[in-house]
């Protein structure tokens, strides 16, 4: 008998779970060390470590949907290879998830409480481009990707010039989402229709404004 084990929509259900908890408690755990640990510590008013946590709480909430959409994906999709991708994908993010928490409580900050929420959101997104077949999912990935980008960009932009530990983790983030798109489009993806665009942007504004802050 073959030792491989297969597992059930059950096992599958109870690891999707569970992975959930952790991701929506802030409890992950990076493959990766962080990019921060070669930058030097800045010297910040309070004003301007408020200012950085604020963006690195946006990052953070921008990892949870992340998280989500991809776990959904993973659970969802059609074939072996293109499911490989997904929780490929979700690993590298997972340190994104660990790096941006550490990162907040140097910066005596908290985790968004509204991370349950976002997650439920993410998660029945992902599921209905995951229903729309693997070519939609996997364009679904490319346009939030670019998304992404362009808005980790925006932080390298606003968060302060000293904050080199921050920049450090925002600029491998964006590498990796980079990375994560183009290995979408290799796949296969297909284009997401325009008003799917405009609503995951309309969507992404909102998190955005209320992660800042909460």
């Amino acid at each position: 008998m073959a030792a491989h084990h297969h597992h059930t929509p059950l096992d599958r259900f109870i690891a999707g779970a569970d992975k959930a908890l952790r991701v929506v408690t802030g409890v992950a755990s990076a493959s990766r060390p962080t990019p921060a640990a070669h930058a030097p510590d800045a010297e910040m008013s309070e004003a301007e470590c408020r200012h950085a946590a604020g963006l690195m709480r946006v990052n953070h909430v921008g990892e949870v949907c992340a998280q989500a959409l991809y776990n959904a994906q993973a659970r969802f999709a059609r074939t072996e290879r293109i499911r490989e991708q997904f929780e490929h994908s979700s690993r590298e993010e997972e340190d994104h998830l660990a790096w941006t928490a550490q990162r907040l409580e140097e910066l005596n900050s908290h985790i968004s409480v509204l991370n349950p929420l976002f997650y439920a959101g993410a998660y029945a997104l992902g599921t209905v481009a995951a229903v729309l077949g693997d070519a939609r999912s996997l364009g679904f990935v490319v346009e939030t990707e670019r998304q992404v980008e362009a808005h980790l960009e925006s932080h390298l932009d606003k968060l302060p010039p000293q904050d080199a530990k921050s920049r450090a983790i925002v600029d491998q983030m964006r590498i990796d989402e980079i990375e994560h798109g183009a290995a979408a489009q290799r796949l296969g993806a297909a284009a997401v229709p325009a008003p799917v665009q405009a609503a995951m942007s309309v969507m992404g504004k909102v998190m955005t404004s209320t992660a800042y802050y909460i």
